[in-house]
């Protein structure tokens, strides 16, 4: 059995791939599997580190822009459309796959498109509330659609309805208790602990907001903060903490990013962070309450659109970056910390959002359509 992978740029993208393909060697060891990505997303570096092999085309996205710049780079974007097809098409005849699974992500449009006229069946899945344009565009295309959250088939039309399959983000789920992770963490059962990050890449407006709250709420109380700066800020925001004495302070800990984060997480008390799919998956396997910020920079604002149907279900609290004080953020948290009942409530209720096995019914799903599949000519 042969199946090709496709999804980048992010890891939003790549990870629910990976974590597919590793349920998939579950059910079939023997399984032949491979990517296609591009060089410049983060899949060239993660997919090789997970084992796989990777193959490349050339692809990016459309701006919505009339300046001058954003027109020359449309105009690659249109002639990579058509030419990353062809390039597609040829790494798939050499590869021979009897299924293709989409991911999102630019690459994905013409890996899953050049699938498609080969006549090789194609599973996509979404992670998002609000599905993206790769996958409203492949919706046709697709034999088998996986979707994360209840309402996105009003998204999609009739015809294409009968191929969803309501399966969750499939997160990788670890089995690492409350207990356990504050013993590695060095924290009592009844010590508040805060966790707070942006993403592996950082967020500005998130550091700035939490560097805000660990002088106003955490230093001040003693409350144990850990919060993780992010790559693309981790310079700046350090010498800011060195400038404020808040590397000496021994309740913080700032990263650039947390390695153990899964303890991290199953540890925290309440955790601040952006409201990627991925994320509020994670968040809702392991009960956490949590004040969502989302990215004001994300494609149609999936980001609100995915913590906001949470939050309506009493599932987590979500605020705009324009309309989150520093002030607003230190009641909100105070609150929460200071009102275990309150905390417990939304616990209950985002956990009820949780699919722990997305990863393995979508495995089942992508090995069964593998098996009804003709390699590629």
């Amino acid at each position: 059995m042969r199946i090709v992978f496709t999804g980048g740029g992010t890891g939003g993208h790549v990870n629910p791939a990976l974590n597919i393909a590793s349920a998939v060697r579950e059910i079939r060891p023997d399984a032949e599997i491979s990517f296609i990505g591009t060089k410049r997303g983060i899949e060239s570096t993660l997919v090789p580190k997970a084992g796989y092999a990777i193959d490349f085309v050339e692809v990016q996205g459309f701006r919505r822009s009339f300046s001058f710049k954003a027109i020359r780079q449309n105009c690659r974007a249109a002639y990579y459309a058509v030419e990353s097809v062809h390039a597609a098409k040829k790494i798939l005849r050499e590869r021979k796959p009897d299924a293709v699974v989409g991911t999102g992500g630019y690459v994905s449009w013409p890996t899953v498109r050049a699938a498609a006229k080969l006549g090789i069946p194609c599973l996509i899945h979404e992670q998002n509330t609000y599905p993206g344009v790769t996958t409203r565009r492949l919706a046709k295309e697709a034999s088998v659609i996986c979707t994360s959250f209840e309402g996105s088939e009003t998204y999609f039309t009739p015809a294409e309805q009968r191929k969803l399959i309501l399966t969750g983000n499939p997160i990788h789920v670890d089995r690492i208790t409350r207990e356990e992770a504050r013993r590695r963490l060095g924290l009592s059962e009844e010590e508040p602990y805060l966790l707070s990050f942006g993403g592996s890449m950082g967020a500005k407006r998130v550091n700035e907001l939490c560097f805000d709250l660990m002088e106003r709420f955490s230093v001040p109380r003693g409350i144990r903060h850990d919060h993780a700066i992010g790559r693309v800020e981790f310079s700046a925001f350090s010498a800011l903490a060195r400038q404020n004495g808040l590397d000496k302070k021994a309740n913080l800990q700032l990263a650039e990013y947390f390695y153990d984060m899964p303890y991290r997480q199953a540890a925290a008390d309440v955790i601040i962070c952006r409201a990627g799919a991925m994320t509020l998956a994670e968040l809702s396997v392991r009960g956490k309450a949590a004040i969502f910020i989302p990215s004001p920079h994300v494609a149609e604002d999936h980001q609100y659109k995915n913590a906001r149907l949470l939050a309506d279900a009493g599932a987590g609290m979500v605020f705009r970056e324009e309309e989150l004080t520093p002030e607003l953020l230190c009641d909100t948290v105070e609150e929460l910390l200071l009102n275990p009942n309150k905390r417990r409530r939304i616990e209950e209720s985002i956990k009820k959002f949780a699919m722990p096995d997305s990863a393995d019914r979508i495995a089942a799903e992508v090995v069964q359509l593998a098996e009804q599949g003709t390699a590629a000519p």
